[in-house]
């Protein structure tokens, strides 16, 4: 007898063996979810709320055995799979129509090694499951800059954080990860053991298995750093280029987040500027606070600023300061590009794109680049581009679902405006649209050895509800 399984909101397209099923929810030591069961609605659901799909199955998984039972299920009965971390996935990977999700959401576990600085963390964890256990030490893991994002998927495309020019990107902080591969394999990868598929998984997303565990190398940061946080009414412009001019001295020690916004409507900000136009600086100062406000300073007295909330703060609360922006359910669509240098051209497209927003929640942000990660040789991870010194990202986020296509037009048409632009080069596996792009972007001249890597640990492309590579033949 079989079981049909599939979307719930019609035919379903998928059979499976009905004692088949039964059997492996009952060899599952975590939580097996169908469509008729009463936690299903809740436990499909993920942080963006454009996203609306319907497993046949969801496997929260208890730890490393699950997950290859959940592999092996979806592999033997060719069900679509999906992988879901700790949170945040823009694109909408972590769940798919009529396939398997393997959700690692209940695998949060961290262990700290204070002596040798090291931290290994479960692949459900969050960068603030990370920052609390770490920071008991005085360490960090350069993470990312909104505490509730998962780890997996940040640190398997890159992992920009406020410690990015200091440290580097998180996964130039990976030591090793534990793998389950497609033939359900658990390997570790690391410099020593399978150093091709440690290669690949820096940059390569989540093309070549579940990373059940990521052990990351820690530095001493904290309880407190600097941190800057101003926003700056009127003549954008201005803001702009002061921060061009401050980013060509800027010190390692730094790394700071232009963004163009409108003011929210909250008490911490003066109520005469609720709704204008504004340049806000968000960043860190990893050093003495004499040495931040001097690093800073061109960026906080150019001008009157609306408000400052900057100074020395503890790590953990820089770390969190952005939560309450990114709630679950609002509707996101993220993108970005590279670009080489700061041209007028590129920050009147920031200014103008910016004030042409449909909601007053998204925002064109400027990350400012360099440092520690472009001291990594390209092709020493499959992530590629460490040249350029500023990624710009367009994040639209609003809460009107029939508002979708113009808030999804609105950051497409920016990015492809800005893509045509000469200094402009490359796409960022975190902030991928909805995953419409070629993968070949990520990668550039990496991406053949990318393609031989996928061949050798995924050659019939199970993994491939990403930004998908596909293997050679």
């Amino acid at each position: 007898m079989s079981e049909r399984i599939g979307s719930g909101s019609g035919e379903p397209t998928e059979t499976v063996d009905a004692e088949a099923v039964r059997e492996f929810a009952e060899s599952f030591h975590g939580t097996v979810i169908r469509p008729a069961d009463e936690a299903y609605e809740e436990a499909r659901k993920i942080w963006n709320g454009m996203i609306d799909r319907r497993p046949a199955l969801i496997a929260r998984c208890s730890g490393t055995a699950d997950v290859v039972a959940a592999v092996g299920f979806a592999r033997e009965h060719g069900l679509p799979l999906a992988v879901r971390g700790g949170g945040h996935n823009v694109a909408g990977s972590a769940v798919c129509d009529d396939g398997l999700v393997v959700d690692l959401s209940e695998m949060t576990g961290v262990f700290v090694d204070p002596a040798a600085r090291r931290a290994r963390a479960q692949g459900g964890a969050t960068i603030g499951d990370v920052d609390r256990e770490t920071q008991l030490f005085g360490l960090a893991a350069p993470l990312g800059v909104v505490s509730a994002t998962g780890i997996a998927g940040l640190t398997l495309n890159g992992g920009v954080g406020h410690l990015r020019r200091k440290y580097g990107l998180s996964l130039d902080n990976l030591v090793s990860a534990e793998v389950v591969t497609a033939d359900g394999r658990v390997r570790t990868a690391s410099e020593e053991e399978n150093p091709d598929l440690f290669w690949a998984i820096r940059g390569g997303g989540g093309n070549f298995g579940v990373v059940t565990s990521f052990e990351y190398r820690l530095h001493e940061v904290g309880p407190e750093v600097f941190g800057l946080f101003v926003w700056h009414r009127g003549d954008s412009e201005e803001a702009l280029r002061a921060f061009r001019g401050y980013a060509e001295g800027a010190s390692r020690n730094a790394s700071v987040l232009p963004f163009y916004a409108v003011v929210p409507e909250l008490e911490e900000f003066p109520e005469a500027s609720w709704g204008d136009p504004a340049v806000a600086f968000l960043g860190c100062y990893d050093g003495p606070v004499a040495e931040a406000e001097a690093e800073f300073r061109a960026l906080r007295e150019f001008a009157d600023p609306v408000v400052d909330f900057s100074g020395p703060m503890a790590y953990t609360d820089l770390q969190s300061m952005l939560d309450a922006d990114y709630p679950d359910g609002l509707r996101y669509y993220w993108k970005a590009v590279y670009v080489t240098e700061l041209t007028d051209e590129v920050l009147g497209l920031v200014r103008r794109r910016g004030a042409g927003s449909p909601s007053p929640l998204s925002t064109v942000d400027i990350w400012h680049l360099g440092g520690a990660i472009g001291d990594v040789a390209p092709d020493a991870t499959a992530f590629r581009h460490r040249e350029p010194a500023f990624m710009i990202t367009f994040e639209a986020n609003w809460e009107d679902p029939a508002t979708d296509d113009e808030n999804v037009a609105w950051a497409r048409d920016g990015i492809t405006e800005l893509g045509d632009l000469p200094v402009s080069k490359g796409a960022y596996g975190n902030f991928p649209g909805l995953g419409e792009d070629p993968a070949r972007l990520l990668f550039g001249e990496n991406y053949d050895r990318v393609v031989e890597v996928k061949a050798t640990y995924d050659p019939e492309n199970l993994f491939r509800l990403n930004q998908n590579v596909a293997p050679s033949a």
